[in-house]
C-alpha cells in the first residue's frame, strides 16, 4: 500500500478484526503511547469494534500534557518580562499554568508568538539583535532533533540573544516507570512509530524482556493500530513478548542516525518531571555543558518558580491509563477546552480532548453537540 486512504481501507480493516477476533480467549489490556493513536482510535471508534475482552487504555503520549505545571510557570515568568519574545507552538499557547496562560500573557502585553519551527525562532533572534527571543522546547524523541538543530545553529552562526526553555522527554523510561507501577494492568504496548523512526528499537528488547510485556512499534491510520493490536494480542495469547516492528514503513531498527548523533550533540539525559505523573529517572534531555550558555532557565533564573496544580484535575491519572477521560467528575462540566484544567483537555494529542471532541462522553452531562467542537484553537 502506497496511500493513506489504503490505511484505511474498510474490508481490510475487517480482516484484521476477524483475525482479533478470532484469536482472543481472555481479557488484555493494551496502552498505546502516543496521543496521535489515542486520537486515530477514538476517531475511527476502534476501540468499539475490538472484542470486548481487549481494552484500549491511553498513556503518556501527548507532549504538550506531559510538559510539567512548573515548566509552564516557568515559560510564563519569562513571557511576561520587559524585551522578551517568546516563541511557541500553537498548543502551548491555552495549557493552564498555576493562574493564568501564556494567551493572557499575550493579552496582557507580553510578546507571544506562535512558530511552526525552532529556525523560525532563530530567525527572529537574528531578525531583532536587541531582543532575547526565547523558544519553549517540548515533546519527545519526535520534536527534539530540530530542536537540538536550532541550538546547534545558534551556536554556530553566533547568535546570543537566542535561548532554549528545554522540556523534552523519552518514551522508554516512562514505559518502565508505568509497569513498576503497583497499579498497572497494562498486558502490552503499542510503541509510538514516529519515535521510533528517529530512535529505533533499540531500547524496548530489554524492556520487553524484563517486564515480560509485549511492544509492538505501531503507526497512526487505522490499519496500523489494527495490525499492531492483532500482533500484540496474538503475542498474548502464545505467552511471547517480543518486539515487532509493524511500522516497517517509517521504522528502521537504527532509527534516524543523523537526528540521534544531533541529540548526543547538543543534549544529555537527565531527572525529567511529567505532569500528573511525577519525577521519572533518566526521562528527558537538557542541554548539554557544551551549549549551557542558550539555556532559559539559567538565562532567566527562573529556577524557583512555586506551583499550584488544580485539586479538581485527575489528569494524572488519564495519563497512566488508570482513568478513562469521561470518568473524571470534572469532564465536560467544570472542565471544557475553553476552561480546561489540565492539558488533556487542550492539547491536539490530548486523551480528554479526544473524548470530548468525538462526543466519547459516557453519560457525562456536556454543553449541547456543535459547542466546541473543536478543542484546540
Amino acid at each position: 500500500m502506497k496511500y493513506i486512504e489504503e490505511f484505511q481501507n474498510p474490508d481490510l480493516a475487517k480482516r484484521l478484526l476477524d483475525e482479533i477476533h478470532a484469536t482472543v480467549t481472555r481479557p488484555w489490556a493494551l496502552m498505546e503511547v502516543c496521543g496521535g493513536q489515542t486520537h486515530s482510535i477514538i476517531r475511527h471508534g476502534i476501540d468499539q469494534l475490538l472484542p470486548e475482552q481487549i481494552e484500549l487504555i491511553h498513556g503518556p503520549g501527548c507532549p504538550v500534557c506531559v510538559t510539567p505545571l512548573e515548566m509552564i510557570d516557568k515559560a510564563l515568568e519569562i513571557a511576561s518580562r520587559p524585551g522578551v519574545l517568546f516563541c511557541s507552538f500553537g498548543d502551548m499557547l491555552r495549557v493552564p499554568g498555576s493562574g493564568r496562560d501564556l494567551f493572557q500573557v499575550r493579552a496582557a502585553g507580553g510578546d507571544v508568538r506562535v512558530v511552526y519551527s525552532p529556525l523560525d525562532a532563530l530567525k527572529l533572534a537574528r531578525q531583532n539583535p536587541d531582543r532575547q527571543v526565547v523558544f519553549f522546547g517540548i515533546g519527545f524523541e519526535t520534536t527534539a532533533p530540530p530542536n537540538a538543530m536550532a541550538v546547534h545553529q545558534a551556536a554556530r552562526l553566533g547568535v546570543p540573544n537566542f535561548s532554549m526553555l528545554v522540556s523534552h522527554v523519552r518514551v522508554p523510561p516512562a514505559i518502565e516507570a508505568i509497569m513498576c507501577s503497583p497499579d498497572c494492568r497494562v498486558d502490552a504496548f503499542l510503541a509510538a512509530g514516529h519515535v521510533c523512526s528517529v530512535m529505533g528499537t533499540g531500547e524496548y528488547p530489554e524492556l520487553a524482556e524484563r517486564f515480560r510485556v509485549p511492544i509492538v512499534v505501531t503507526g497512526f491510520e487505522p490499519l496500523d493500530i489494527l495490525e499492531g493490536v492483532r500482533r500484540s494480542v496474538r503475542q498474548l495469547e502464545a505467552g511471547r513478548h517480543t518486539v515487532e516492528n509493524a511500522y516497517p514503513r517509517a521504522v528502521r531498527p537504527e532509527g534516524n542516525p543523523a537526528a540521534r548523533a544531533m541529540l548526543a550533540d547538543v543534549f544529555e539525559v537527565t531527572d525529567r518531571a511529567w505532569r500528573g505523573i511525577g519525577t521519572i529517572p533518566g526521562s528527558g534531555w537538557r542541554l548539554s555543558e557544551r551549549y549551557r550558555a542558550f539555556d532559559a532557565e539559567h538565562r532567566f533564573s527562573v529556577e524557583d518558580v512555586t506551583t499550584l496544580e488544580p485539586a479538581a484535575c485527575r489528569a494524572g491519572e488519564v495519563l497512566q491509563g488508570l482513568l478513562k477521560p469521561h470518568e473524571c467528575e470534572a469532564f465536560g462540566t467544570v472542565c471544557t477546552p475553553r476552561t480546561p484544567l489540565g492539558a488533556t483537555m487542550v492539547s491536539s494529542e490530548g486523551a480528554c480532548a479526544a473524548y470530548y471532541l468525538y462526543r466519547r462522553l459516557g453519560g457525562t452531562p456536556v454543553p449541547a453537540a456543535g459547542k466546541e467542537a473543536n478543542p484546540v484553537g
